[in-house]
């Protein structure tokens, strides 16, 4: 998410990649940012800037931000799953304003949907300039905090969801006798034509929609997490006249926020004609 982010701010114009540093600890993704991005400060630790954007996994949130706080970073926008402003401002210096934030994948063409909220130092300027980042990518709304643990369990895994329900249709297409040559558009298209994303979302570059695999995400990001959870969306025939139904192999879990507990989803039914 955090080169969605990336890219859509230099895209969009926000800034000039000479303006922007990416701190990365990783050797092999510092040189694809340098690659990809002439001009941009690419660099292992972070340096002095007017601000900050937290793009890391929540076990390590605290620990990077202390490292943001030594070098005079005061004001932070986070895009970590499932951790407070609280939890995140007592690890940064007195006074610093952190800003919580929970953007989606469709990021990736700007057309993300983001909701955000303002810790306790937060004025609104500095909710100005975070909506100003995600803006960038996509819609900005501000909402509680209390809200944010149900954005990230809905709007940060839910395009997934769509994804699975594409590749389910492609597989039924399959079944009922097309190639998959024909069964990737007619049975995938539909349902990514939905979306906001219209199939560029979608696969991996390269491969074809459908191809049982997300679009660069992670094992642990929000987006890969209903894989994981083993919610399958399965398509099987009915009867002898070719019809396909969609059905939940098994209950989704949804993670609230990303503290363990889990939030199982009734299945739906299996009869859809």
């Amino acid at each position: 998410m955090g080169s969605a982010l990336l890219n859509g701010l230099i895209t969009a114009g926000w800034a000039p990649p000479g303006e922007l540093a990416v701190a990365d600890p990783d050797p092999a993704r510092r040189q694809s940012l340098t690659e990809a991005h002439p001009g941009l400060t690419v660099v292992a630790d972070p340096v002095a800037a007017d601000g900050a954007v937290l793009a890391v996994k929540p076990d390590i949130a605290e620990a990077v931000l202390r490292s943001v706080s030594e070098v005079g970073i005061a004001r932070v926008l986070s895009i970590v799953a499932g951790v407070s402003t609280a939890r995140l401002e007592a690890a940064m210096a007195p006074g610093a304003v952190v800003i919580r934030s929970m953007p989606n994948s469709p990021a990736l063409i700007g057309a993300g949907v983001a909701a955000m909220s303002g810790g306790d130092m937060t004025t609104a300027s500095d909710l100005d300039w975070a909506e100003g980042i995600l803006g960038a990518v996509g819609t900005v709304v501000r909402l509680p905090e209390r809200h944010l643990d149900a954005v990230t369990a809905v709007s940060g895994s839910g395009p997934a969801y769509l994804f699975l329900v594409a590749e389910a249709l492609i597989e039924g297409a399959v079944s009922a006798g097309l190639s998959r040559e024909v069964g990737q558009p007619v049975g995938g298209g539909y349902p990514a034509r939905i979306g906001p994303d219209d199939g560029r979302v979608r696969g991996r570059p390269g491969q074809a929609p459908g191809g049982g695999d997300l679009a660069g995400w992670d094992d642990g990001g929000c987006t890969a997490h209903p894989r994981v959870q083993g919610g399958a969306v399965g398509v099987h025939r009915s009867g002898g006249g070719g019809h396909g139904a969609v059905e939940a192999a098994g209950a989704v879990t949804v993670v609230d926020g990303f503290r363990g507990q889990g939030v199982p989803i009734p299945e739906p039914s299996t009869s859809a004609r």
